[in-house]
């Protein structure tokens, strides 16, 4: 396999590009710290400390509001943790999921251990064995033009492992205040009656 030329930032910053009204969740660490760098958003829902349940709250946020995309943005360790999520997600087959894997192979918030993607684990043929619609792996910058449609628009269930370096970005954080993102997020997504 070639060494992935993809630079974490720029994917997500090029996922979220011109996002319109797409609801995006968080995954703990850097996935958050990398949606932050592309710009903090209202309808961004940050879970701090809440290692392996970023794609269940996708799930339950993609069922309550069907008529709008939810894009997970994740880590391979985090979905490593969160495996059983994957069959949730693929037995629901809520049309408006996507999930984006930013795979370093490495635990960034630990002291980047080899995460088990690094010896050999396929997060994209875990989820189209669970019965995810639509899985890709994306190894080269040529490549992610191909699968932004698929994480904005594709029927989902959806999920695009993008194997990034392991090299680390400086730490862009957003608030850290639970409640004020759980009130802002609401207030974003269903108007000033929702707080």
């Amino acid at each position: 396999m070639p060494e992935p030329q993809l630079e974490r930032r720029k994917v997500v910053a090029r996922i979220l590009a011109d996002r319109g009204d797409m609801l995006v969740v968080t995954g703990l660490g850097s996935p958050t710290y990398d949606c932050a760098a592309a710009g903090d958003h209202t309808l961004n829902f940050y879970l701090w400390g809440a290692m392996g349940s970023a794609v269940t709250v996708g799930l339950g946020l993609a069922l309550a509001q069907p008529r709008r995309r939810v894009l997970v943005i994740t880590g391979d360790g985090e979905m490593l943790m969160g495996l059983g999520a994957l069959a949730t997600v693929a037995a629901v087959k809520p049309d408006n999921l996507a999930v984006a894997v930013i795979d370093n192979e490495r635990y960034g918030e630990t002291g980047m251990q080899q995460t088990h993607t690094g010896a050999g684990v396929d997060l994209a043929a875990i989820a189209r064995a669970a019965g995810f619609r639509e899985t890709a792996t994306v190894r080269q910058t040529g490549e992610l033009e191909d699968v932004v449609p698929i994480l904005r628009r594709a029927k989902g269930p959806a999920l695009v492992v993008l194997k990034v370096s392991p090299a680390r970005d400086p730490l862009v954080l957003p608030p850290w205040d639970g409640p004020l993102l759980k009130t802002r997020f609401r207030q974003a997504l269903l108007g000033a009656a929702a707080a």
